[in-house]
């Protein structure tokens, strides 16, 4: 079959070729190449980004093994869609992190904050567990393949002897409650993201001079860089009483602070800086391999980003002087269990120790929230540690520090500026 083409009538009168393209369509040609060539390079560029961010953070594979060995000894979880994450602060003096003293080849839990984020995630409540707390320790294998046998010795031990694993079974031990994820920050990536935001703004009573911390300060508000920031949440001498129970107190005030200045800050919704933050976390992070990824960290956050400031708290165990070593923490009972249990089974923790009597905050009475009498530990039983002659190592047994984002009152050694 021929195919007969017929030309534009225009075209067969005059003999002349097709007219060529006019140069307005080629124009939008050479704009649509273009930005397809535009999309194609920002997806690449934000891939490159993404693997980067996702590829900071390290996996805890040793962890997961040994919590994986010893699984049947671990406590069962009592309300599954709530989550329990162990955050520790190591204080790993290796590598870059040697300028804050020698490196002995060991590593201890500077911090451990047992963080409870609630099923419904309207809460959370985070109970820093004291270096000094007299536990038992079960029997854990060691980073030099040893199996270090069990004691009765303080907190921090535990990871000296068998890493994040051994804390984990530690605090599970202690406490009865199962631990799903666990966070380990080293100080330089501590630092990283204090500077990542653009520091931290305390307020002190008092001029601050700890050497061993390598902390300077004078009274009054100060926007604390990393370096600064890590000294004072760490320094204990030269800042206070110099207690632990102040130093943890600095250190649930400044977590607090920090968090809120994120949020307020606009951080998370510029791109540029939130890759500066993102950068930041994730190079200072090693998890386990259920929050090792940017998918798993963003589900994690999203689920507490429109937490109301406060529903989200920060406690200390109840404990007081122990009785063999007044240098050395116990549990105070049934005070602890009864938190342990109020945490466990996802009920609401009253707040005590850091507001009006009764456990209602100062200045907000809509902060409290509703638990049967069995769901907390009792009131009453103790002075807050901030309270005035409470001190270093008097009996504590109520929860330590303010709900964030509650008055403060007026500004004191370690207090968060309003």
């Amino acid at each position: 079959m021929n195919t007969y083409v017929t030309e534009p009538e225009d075209a067969q009168q005059t003999g002349l070729p097709h007219p060529p393209p006019r140069p307005r369509r080629r124009w939008l040609r050479w704009a649509a190449l273009g930005a397809s060539l535009a999309v194609l390079a920002a997806g690449g560029a934000a891939w490159v980004l993404y693997n980067r961010l996702d590829g900071n953070i390290r996996t805890d594979v040793e962890a997961a093994d040994q919590l994986r060995r010893f699984d049947r000894e671990r406590p069962a979880a009592v309300v599954h869609e709530a989550k329990n994450i162990l955050l520790i602060g190591s204080d790993d003096r290796s590598g870059d992190n040697g300028r804050y003293g020698r490196d002995s080849g060991t590593q201890r839990s500077d911090t451990a904050i047992l963080l409870h984020l609630s099923a419904d995630r309207s809460s959370a409540t985070g109970v820093s567990i004291p270096r000094d707390l007299m536990v038992d320790i079960p029997e854990c294998p060691g980073p030099d393949g040893t199996t270090a046998r069990p004691l009765f010795a303080q907190f921090n031990w535990a990871y000296e002897r068998g890493g994040a694993a051994c804390t984990i079974r530690t605090v599970e031990n202690l406490t009865g409650i199962r631990v799903d994820h666990h966070l380990i920050v080293d100080f330089t990536g501590f630092e990283n993201l204090v500077d990542a935001v653009g520091g931290v703004e305390v307020c002190l009573a008092e001029p601050v001079n700890d050497p061993e911390a390598h902390l300077v300060l004078d009274a009054g508000p100060q926007r604390l860089d990393g370096e600064q920031a890590l000294g004072y949440v760490r320094a204990r001498k030269g800042i206070g009483d110099g207690s632990d129970t102040q130093r943890m107190e600095r250190q649930q005030e400044f977590l607090s602070t920090l968090l809120r200045q994120v949020r307020d800050d606009g951080l998370l919704t510029d791109p540029a800086e939130l890759y500066r933050v993102l950068d930041a976390v994730t190079s200072s992070l090693t998890a386990d391999p259920g929050l090792d990824s940017l998918p798993e960290l963003y589900d994690l956050v999203s689920g507490v980003r429109d937490m109301p400031a406060e529903r989200v708290r920060f406690m200390t165990v109840p404990r007081q002087p122990y009785t063999y070593d007044p240098n050395r923490d116990e549990l105070v009972q049934p005070d602890a269990d009864l938190l342990f249990a109020a945490l466990r089974d996802d009920r609401p923790v009253p707040a005590e120790g850091g507001g009006e009597p009764g456990g209602r905050p100062a200045g907000d009475s809509s902060a409290v929230p509703s638990a049967e009498p069995s769901a907390a530990p009792s009131a009453g039983a103790g002075v807050p540690a901030s309270a005035p002659g409470a001190g270093a190592r008097e009996p504590s047994t109520a929860p330590t520090g303010s709900p964030s984002g509650s008055p403060s009152g007026s500004p004191s050694a370690g207090s968060p500026c309003g």
